[in-house]
């Protein structure tokens, strides 16, 4: 697969940086000195766990400023741009938000919306969007993001990747322990934690995590529904929605930085990884939803 949320990818390097951390300061000697302490295992999973995701989430709109290569509009240099911005502007009113930080980037027909707050996020739209697409399609792609924000989606999604991350890490720690007690048996383990446990945890941290990530491109997937009624209902109908996810359907997939695919308005191609439903599934749930 060539794309997968930058938020996740980030999210691993942060927890992969604290496991780091955790046992050069001996916390994994801690744990077992004398027996696998699951108790401290399990708050240390929850530190770990909820930390990367929270980290993750705190710098999204920086690091996805700087992957994207995005161009805050504090002065609208043209028609379009002043537009924008106040489009954003009705709909954040409408949505009882704070108004979003409004860039712009380079790139295929893409959007997307990022930050740790209702109050103070980021919508983007990409050139692309803006030279493809009507304006009221655009207006809806935006509607879109904006519902993301207004639906608390950002922080959501860090919490289920905290959950996950939680069990990834305790799981990884006692499969981790098991391991090295079986191939230090009869050994002193009083030095703490043998090679076994360190391979084992670490190769399992990243199986794990790629399997936490079904859940989470699952949950996202059910979360995108709903941001496509969110922008029909801002903005008072459901056509403007579904032609925009019409056109996207026809037109060369915009590939957003890895750090904000998740809230991107298009989807990475593989089934179990995929953030995005397929776009026919979610116009078929746009035309079956009550007016």
């Amino acid at each position: 697969m060539k794309r997968i949320l930058l938020f996740v990818l980030t999210n691993v390097m942060v927890v992969a940086v604290l496991g780091v951390v955790s046992s050069l300061l001996g916390f994994n000697r801690y744990l077992t000195s004398s027996g696998l302490n699951l108790p401290a295992l399990l708050g240390f999973a929850l530190v770990m766990g909820f930390g990367g995701a929270i980290i993750s989430l705190l710098i999204s709109k920086p690091m996805a400023k700087w992957t994207a290569g995005i161009r805050i509009i504090n002065n609208p240099q043209s028609a379009d741009e002043a537009w924008i911005v106040e489009t954003v502007r009705k709909f954040a009113d409408t949505a009882k938000i704070g108004m979003p930080e409004v860039g712009i980037f380079e790139g295929e027909p893409n959007a997307f919306a990022t930050g740790a707050f209702k109050n103070s996020s980021l919508v983007a739209v990409s050139t692309g969007l803006l030279t493809n697409m009507t304006r009221e399609e655009v207006e809806a792609v935006i509607g879109h993001e904006i519902a993301h924000v207004a639906n608390g989606d950002m922080v959501t999604m860090a919490l289920i990747q905290g959950v996950m991350n939680t069990f990834v890490v305790f799981l990884s720690r006692v499969i981790g322990y098991a391991v090295d007690s079986f191939l230090r048996r009869g050994d002193d383990r009083n030095s703490g934690p043998g090679i076994g446990y360190m391979i084992t945890t670490l190769v399992l941290d990243i199986v794990l995590g790629f399997a936490a990530q079904i859940v989470v491109a699952w949950f996202s997937r059910h979360r995108e529904f709903r941001a496509d009624a969110g922008s029909a209902s801002l903005m008072g109908r459901k056509q403007p929605m579904m032609n925009a996810l019409a056109r996207l359907g026809g037109l060369p997939p915009g590939q957003l930085p890895k750090s904000v695919e998740a809230m991107g308005i298009t989807g990475s191609i593989g089934k179990l990884f995929a953030t995005h439903p397929p776009i026919e599934e979610r116009i078929a749930a746009l035309q079956n939803a009550k007016a």
